[in-house]
């Protein structure tokens, strides 16, 4: 089997080789680039398999990267930057990135994060569109309805109900879920996909302390129910 490549992008030279090590440690090929021209020149002709962006880079930095790229292919992003606000790691992840990460980070768990969301990447993309019930996810347009009205899902809600929806019935994990509609492995406190989950079903359910679709299976997880 031919190594997946991954291109790491940052401008601090001991960031690239730490990143590197660790992921030759797994397997993988590794590309590298310290600028924003040079990882436009890496993705186009390296044609890398997921790309870790740093956002602060010279000369055209990494959201322009991000944006360009989307406009080209739909190669994996992980962002990678000192950025903390909800507002950076939003604008990020509205420009196509898959996850995000802040600085300073575990090599470790980049490396795990790649592993996941690679290990994510379908053989074929499925459907553009699945309708269950009321309900519609277009995974084109990142669009979700109830009743044809438009639903305003947070991008974890959005993957939450992607999720749920393409195997109806079928009992999910919390971990599973995390790693699933998060896009990476997750320590402890997997209890909070409650919370998101509770989000969900207060805007898609009629009655969310009676919930007709995200049905609880007490010591299980979640699943779509029958409609």
């Amino acid at each position: 089997m031919t190594a997946k490549r991954v291109l790491v992008v940052d401008d601090d030279v001991k960031t690239v080789e730490l990143v590197k090590l660790y992921l030759h440690r797994d397997g993988y090929r590794v590309l590298t680039a310290y600028d924003g021209v040079e990882a436009l020149r890496q993705a186009r002709e390296g044609h890398p398999d997921l790309i870790v962006l740093d956002i602060m880079l010279p000369g055209i930095d990494g959201l322009e990267v991000c944006r360009t790229l989307r406009n080209e292919s739909e190669v994996p992003i992980i962002m990678l930057t000192a950025r903390t606000t909800d507002q950076d790691k939003l604008t990020g992840l509205s420009l196509g990135a898959d996850d995000y990460m802040t600085k300073p980070f575990s090599p470790r768990e980049l490396a795990a994060r790649v592993r996941a969301v690679l290990r994510r990447l379908p053989g074929e993309r499925g459907p553009n569109e699945i309708k269950y019930g009321k309900l519609t996810v277009n995974f084109l347009q990142h669009e979700a309805y109830i009743a044809n009205e438009p639903l305003n899902l947070t991008l974890v809600e959005f993957r939450l109900l992607g999720v749920l929806i393409k195997e109806p019935g079928r009992v999910f994990s919390r971990a599973q879920l995390i790693e699933k509609a998060l896009g990476y492995d997750f320590e402890g406190f997997d209890r909070t996909i409650d919370v998101h989950i509770l989000n969900l079903r207060r805007k898609i359910e009629p009655d969310p302390k009676h919930p007709r679709y995200i049905k609880t299976i007490y010591g299980a997880g979640y699943k779509l129910a029958g409609v």
